[in-house]
């Protein structure tokens, strides 16, 4: 995380030569890397923000692979809706991503502008998905949630 500790995430799907995954995110934030063991017990209803993001920071070693949770089943760790807001137009759209894919958009579905309950449609960097990180696990008077974004 961006001012010491560990956040911790588990990568869904990733799309084959695109490299670009769907990551459920977590917390606590750790003072260590979670092990194996933690890893184990993560659901998909506790995660703090599940979204697409780049594979740069994994490729790189930047982010570390602490290695597979036993009994991976995709079912359990859907590719949830997207929702795309066009502000100046003032229109919105669901967007639906491949499950074998989340580089690729399936379908995108008119919805009204004001739909609530479905995370951004964005494609994070590693940088980004850390901020993001980071201000998610941190008190909300922390310094890094008093900065204007």
């Amino acid at each position: 995380m961006l001012d010491g500790g560990y956040g911790w995430g588990l990568v869904a799907r990733l799309s084959p030569g695109s490299k670009i995954m769907l990551a459920y995110l977590f917390g606590p934030k750790l003072p260590r890397w979670p092990s194996v063991e933690e890893l184990n017990t993560l659901r998909p209803q506790d995660a703090v923000k599940v979204l697409r993001c780049g594979d740069m920071a994994l490729a790189s070693g930047h982010w570390r692979v602490l290695g597979d949770i036993d009994h991976f089943d995709p079912a359990m760790w859907p590719v949830p809706q997207f929702l795309r807001r066009a502000d100046a137009l003032k229109r919105a759209w669901r967007v639906t991503y491949s499950d074998a894919d989340p580089s690729r958009s399936e379908r995108e579905e008119s919805v009204p502008y004001d739909t609530q309950g479905l995370e951004a449609d964005s494609l994070y960097g590693y940088g980004s998905t850390e901020l993001l990180l980071t201000k998610l696990l941190e008190a909300p008077d922390h310094p890094i949630n008093q900065q204007r974004s």
